[in-house]
C-alpha cells in the first residue's frame, strides 16, 4: 500500500474515531488523548522538527551554490516572491466574496458580551526585513528563526558557487548532508500514517460536534475558499505557467499535503514537501530547496482566506458594514503582513488582529472564533504547502524552458 494511501486512510480513521469518542464516551477523552493520542501525535511531530533546521541548511546551501549564476538566483527569486504576493491577494479576494455572499454573521444568535481576547503584538514589517541578516547565525539556528536561517544558508551557498573548486570539498560535504537528511525524511514518514491518526483523534476529539454546529457556515465557508483557491488558483497556474495536468499535480502532491493536515505546520512539514516535491514532481533539487523553505515561512494563502471570511463574520456579528476601502485595506494589510509576521507563533490569529486593527473591527471578535481555528489551522496549513509547491514547479519548468 503506498504512504500516501496510508496516511489518506489514518486522517478518516482518526476524524471517525475522534467523533466517536466524543459523542459516546467524553469521560474517558483526557485519559486516552494524555496517554495514546498526544503521544502518538507528538513523536511524530518531534521527529519531523528535528530535521527541520538541518535540512533548511543543507537544502538551501546546496540549492543556491547548484544555481551558481547571482542573475539566476534574483531572476528566481523575484518569480517566487511575485507568485506568492499574488495568490495571497486572490485568496483574501475568495475569502471575503464568500463571506459577503453567504453572510456567516448574520445565521443564528451570537453572544458577544464579555468577549475577552488579548490581541499579540505582531512586529513591524520594516523590523522583520531588517532583522532577516542574522548577528549571530548560531543563534538563529538555537531559536529556529527560519528567515535569518534562509538569509544565512544563501550567503553560504552563494559562496560556494563563487570560490567553484577551491571549496570542491565542502561543497561535496554538504551534499552529503543534504543525502543524509533525505534518507531520515524517508525513515520518519514510515511513522506518518500512525502520528497523523494521533494527532486528529485530538483535535477532533477536543472540539466535538457543538463547537462544529454552532460555527458550521463559517467553518464551511472556510473550507470552501480554501477548495476553490487550491483547485481553480494553484490548478490554473500549475497548468497555464508549468504546463502540467494538475490532476497530476494533486495527486504527487498528496502525502504532503496529509501531513501537513495533520501537524498544522508548514515548518514542521517542510522536510516532507519537499522530499515529495522533488521525488513525485520532479522539481530539481536547487529549485525546491530555495522556494520551498521560503514559502513555508512567507507565503500563507490558507491563512489569508481564514482572515477574509472572519473579518467579514465579526463586522456581520457586531453589525458593522464593512466600505469598498474598508475592503481594500484587509486585502492589504494581510498581503503585506504576512511577510511581517513570518515565523512568529501563532501567526494565523496576530495577522487577524492586524487586520480586524486596520479597519476599526473590535479584536475580542477573535473569540468567537478561536474554539474551532484548531480544526480549521489543519486545511489551512495544507493550502499553504501545495501553493508551496506549485511556486516551486512553475520556477522549474520556466527555468528549464529558459535553458533549451
Amino acid at each position: 500500500m503506498k504512504l500516501s494511501t496510508k496516511i489518506i486512510i489514518a486522517l478518516i480513521a482518526g476524524a471517525v474515531t475522534g467523533l466517536l469518542i466524543n459523542l459516546f464516551l467524553p469521560g474517558i477523552f483526557p485519559q486516552l488523548d494524555q496517554f495514546i493520542f498526544t503521544p502518538l501525535g507528538k513523536i511524530f511531530l518531534n521527529l519531523i522538527n528535528m530535521l527541520v533546521v538541518p535540512i533548511v541548511f543543507f537544502s538551501i546551501v546546496v540549492g543556491t551554490a547548484g544555481l551558481g549564476d547571482p542573475k539566476k538566483l534574483g531572476r528566481i527569486g523575484l518569480k517566487t516572491v511575485s507568485f506568492f504576493l499574488i495568490t495571497t491577494a486572490i485568496a483574501i479576494i475568495i475569502g471575503l466574496s464568500l463571506a459577503l455572499i453567504f453572510k456567516p454573521g448574520e445565521v443564528g444568535s451570537f453572544n458577544i458580551t464579555g468577549l475577552e481576547y488579548e490581541a499579540a503584538k505582531a512586529p513591524p514589517i520594516s523590523e522583520t526585513l531588517l532583522n532577516i541578516i542574522p548577528t549571530n547565525p548560531v543563534q538563529a539556528f538555537a531559536d529556529g528563526n527560519m528567515l535569518q536561517i534562509i538569509a544565512f544558508s544563501v550567503f553560504v551557498g552563494f559562496a560556494l558557487a563563487m570560490l567553484g573548486d577551491r571549496t570542491k570539498g565542502i561543497y561535496n560535504l554538504f551534499e552529503q548532508g543534504n543525502d543524509l537528511m533525505m534518507f531520515l525524511v524517508n525513515l520518519v514518514m514510515k511513522f506518518a500514517p500512525y502520528g497523523t491518526f494521533g494527532l486528529i483523534v485530538s483535535a477532533v476529539g477536543s472540539q466535538g460536534l457543538g463547537a462544529i454546529k454552532a460555527m458550521g457556515l463559517y467553518m464551511s465557508l472556510v473550507l470552501l475558499a480554501l477548495l476553490l483557491h487550491g483547485l481553480f488558483t494553484y490548478g490554473t497556474a500549475v497548468a497555464v505557467l508549468a504546463k502540467k495536468n494538475p490532476v497530476w499535480f494533486f495527486k504527487g502532491f498528496a502525502p504532503a499535503m496529509g501531513v501537513a493536515f495533520s501537524t498544522s505546520s508548514s515548518n514542521a512539514t517542510l522536510p516532507i514537501s519537499m522530499s515529495t516535491a522533488q521525488e513525485n514532481l520532479k522539481v530539481p533539487e536547487p529549485v525546491s530547496s530555495f522556494v520551498q523553505p521560503l514559502g513555508a515561512t512567507i507565503n500563507m494563502d490558507g491563512t489569508a482566506i481564514m482572515q477574509g471570511v472572519a473579518t467579514v463574520f465579526i463586522a456581520q456579528v457586531f453589525g458593522v458594514d464593512l466600505t469598498i476601502t474598508q475592503l481594500v485595506t484587509v486585502v492589504l494589510t494581510a498581503v503585506l503582513a504576512s511577510v511581517g509576521t513570518a515565523g512568529v507563533p501563532g501567526v494565523g490569529l496576530i495577522l487577524l488582529a492586524m487586520v480586524l486593527n486596520s479597519v476599526g473591527l473590535p479584536v475580542e471578535g477573535i473569540a468567537l472564533i478561536i474554539g474551532i481555528d484548531r480544526l480549521l489551522d489543519m486545511a489551512r496549513t495544507a493550502v499553504n504547502i501545495t501553493g508551496d509547491a506549485a511556486c516551486a514547479l512553475i520556477v522549474a519548468e520556466t527555468e528549464a524552458k529558459r535553458e533549451v
